[in-house]
Protein backbone atom coordinates (compact mmCIF):
# COMPACT_ATOMS: atom_id res chain seq x y z
CA UNK A 1 0.00 0.00 0.00
CA UNK A 2 1.60 3.50 -1.07
CA UNK A 3 -1.55 5.64 -0.67
CA UNK A 4 -5.48 5.71 0.16
CA UNK A 5 -8.09 7.43 -1.53
CA UNK A 6 -11.42 8.41 0.79
CA UNK A 7 -14.82 9.45 -0.10
CA UNK A 8 -17.82 11.22 1.94
CA UNK A 9 -20.75 9.58 2.42
CA UNK A 10 -23.99 10.95 0.61
CA UNK A 11 -24.87 13.88 2.83
CA UNK A 12 -21.50 15.17 3.55
CA UNK A 13 -17.99 16.15 2.02
CA UNK A 14 -14.10 15.68 2.22
CA UNK A 15 -14.41 17.29 5.74
CA UNK A 16 -15.98 14.95 7.29
CA UNK A 17 -14.70 14.42 11.00
CA UNK A 18 -14.34 10.21 10.44
CA UNK A 19 -12.36 11.11 6.97
CA UNK A 20 -10.27 13.64 8.95
CA UNK A 21 -9.50 11.59 11.86
CA UNK A 22 -8.93 8.68 9.38
CA UNK A 23 -6.11 10.81 7.24
CA UNK A 24 -4.55 11.95 10.85
CA UNK A 25 -4.20 8.44 11.73
CA UNK A 26 -2.52 7.31 8.66
CA UNK A 27 0.17 9.84 8.42
CA UNK A 28 3.07 10.26 7.03
CA UNK A 29 0.98 7.78 4.91
CA UNK A 30 -0.26 9.62 1.60
CA UNK A 31 -4.48 10.08 1.47
CA UNK A 32 -6.63 11.89 -0.54
CA UNK A 33 -9.73 13.27 0.37
CA UNK A 34 -12.27 13.58 -2.19
CA UNK A 35 -15.32 15.57 -2.82
CA UNK A 36 -17.71 14.07 -5.80
CA UNK A 37 -18.81 15.89 -8.48
CA UNK A 38 -22.13 16.96 -6.89
CA UNK A 39 -20.48 18.31 -4.11
CA UNK A 40 -18.04 20.60 -6.13
CA UNK A 41 -21.61 21.74 -7.92
CA UNK A 42 -23.10 23.01 -5.25
CA UNK A 43 -25.71 19.81 -5.26
CA UNK A 44 -26.93 18.04 -2.32
CA UNK A 45 -28.32 15.18 -4.02
CA UNK A 46 -25.80 12.86 -4.96
CA UNK A 47 -25.42 11.63 -8.85
CA UNK A 48 -26.17 7.81 -9.94
CA UNK A 49 -23.56 5.43 -9.23
CA UNK A 50 -21.72 5.49 -12.41
CA UNK A 51 -20.79 8.86 -12.60
CA UNK A 52 -19.72 8.27 -9.16
CA UNK A 53 -17.56 5.64 -9.92
CA UNK A 54 -16.01 7.10 -12.30
CA UNK A 55 -14.97 9.83 -9.76
CA UNK A 56 -13.67 7.24 -7.99
CA UNK A 57 -11.59 6.06 -10.62
CA UNK A 58 -10.46 9.11 -12.07
CA UNK A 59 -9.08 10.36 -8.00
CA UNK A 60 -7.75 6.97 -7.81
CA UNK A 61 -6.00 7.08 -10.90
CA UNK A 62 -4.52 11.12 -10.18
CA UNK A 63 -3.43 9.81 -6.69
CA UNK A 64 -1.21 6.62 -7.82
CA UNK A 65 0.43 9.10 -10.46
CA UNK A 66 0.97 12.12 -7.62
CA UNK A 67 2.80 9.33 -5.62
CA UNK A 68 4.30 7.42 -8.58
CA UNK A 69 2.67 3.94 -8.18
CA UNK A 70 0.07 2.13 -9.92
CA UNK A 71 -3.87 2.50 -8.84
CA UNK A 72 -3.21 -1.08 -7.67
CA UNK A 73 -1.01 0.28 -4.78
CA UNK A 74 -3.76 2.60 -3.22
CA UNK A 75 -6.64 1.26 -0.54
CA UNK A 76 -9.82 2.75 -1.43
CA UNK A 77 -12.52 3.62 0.97
CA UNK A 78 -15.07 5.78 2.73
CA UNK A 79 -17.90 6.08 4.84
CA UNK A 80 -21.24 4.72 3.52
CA UNK A 81 -22.33 5.83 0.36
CA UNK A 82 -18.64 6.71 -0.91
CA UNK A 83 -17.24 3.34 0.37
CA UNK A 84 -19.98 1.88 -1.88
CA UNK A 85 -18.91 3.23 -4.75
CA UNK A 86 -15.65 2.23 -4.04
CA UNK A 87 -16.48 -1.36 -3.67
CA UNK A 88 -18.64 -1.27 -6.66
CA UNK A 89 -15.80 0.51 -9.02
CA UNK A 90 -13.39 -2.28 -7.41
CA UNK A 91 -16.16 -5.14 -8.49
CA UNK A 92 -15.99 -3.49 -11.83
CA UNK A 93 -12.53 -3.89 -12.65
CA UNK A 94 -10.94 -0.51 -11.02
CA UNK A 95 -7.20 -2.12 -9.47
CA UNK A 96 -6.79 -0.87 -5.68
CA UNK A 97 -4.45 -2.74 -3.17
CA UNK A 98 -7.52 -2.97 -0.46
CA UNK A 99 -11.10 -1.28 0.82
CA UNK A 100 -11.28 0.51 4.03
CA UNK A 101 -15.36 0.44 4.53
CA UNK A 102 -16.80 2.41 7.28
CA UNK A 103 -20.25 2.68 8.22
CA UNK A 104 -20.83 0.26 5.05
CA UNK A 105 -24.96 0.71 3.93
CA UNK A 106 -25.79 -2.94 3.76
CA UNK A 107 -29.27 -2.17 2.93
CA UNK A 108 -31.42 1.22 3.00
CA UNK A 109 -32.91 2.45 6.41
CA UNK A 110 -35.54 0.15 7.29
CA UNK A 111 -35.19 -2.13 4.53
CA UNK A 112 -33.30 -5.08 5.40
CA UNK A 113 -34.71 -6.66 2.50
CA UNK A 114 -33.05 -4.37 -0.18
CA UNK A 115 -29.36 -5.91 0.30
CA UNK A 116 -26.39 -3.71 -1.27
CA UNK A 117 -24.39 -6.57 -1.28
CA UNK A 118 -24.31 -8.14 -5.10
CA UNK A 119 -21.28 -6.97 -5.89
CA UNK A 120 -19.03 -8.39 -2.73
CA UNK A 121 -17.84 -11.53 -4.21
CA UNK A 122 -16.73 -9.97 -7.00
CA UNK A 123 -13.95 -8.46 -4.54
CA UNK A 124 -10.98 -9.96 -4.39
CA UNK A 125 -8.78 -8.31 -2.24
CA UNK A 126 -8.20 -7.10 1.37
CA UNK A 127 -11.55 -5.31 2.76
CA UNK A 128 -11.81 -3.73 6.07
CA UNK A 129 -15.87 -3.43 7.06
CA UNK A 130 -16.44 -0.81 10.07
CA UNK A 131 -19.62 -0.43 11.54
CA UNK A 132 -21.47 0.60 14.87
CA UNK A 133 -24.40 -1.26 16.16
CA UNK A 134 -27.20 1.10 15.90
CA UNK A 135 -26.05 1.94 11.85
CA UNK A 136 -29.89 2.31 10.65
CA UNK A 137 -27.91 1.12 7.66
CA UNK A 138 -26.47 -2.04 8.50
CA UNK A 139 -29.03 -3.73 10.83
CA UNK A 140 -28.04 -6.98 12.46
CA UNK A 141 -29.89 -10.06 12.30
CA UNK A 142 -32.51 -10.92 14.81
Amino acid sequence: MAAVLLTPGAGSDRNHPELVAIESALQPLPVMRLDFPYRREGRRAPDRAPKLMAAVAEAAIALARRIGAGPDRVVLGGRSMGGRMCSMAVAEGLPAAGLVLVAYPLHPPGRPDRLRTAHLPALALPCLFVSGTRDPFATPPS
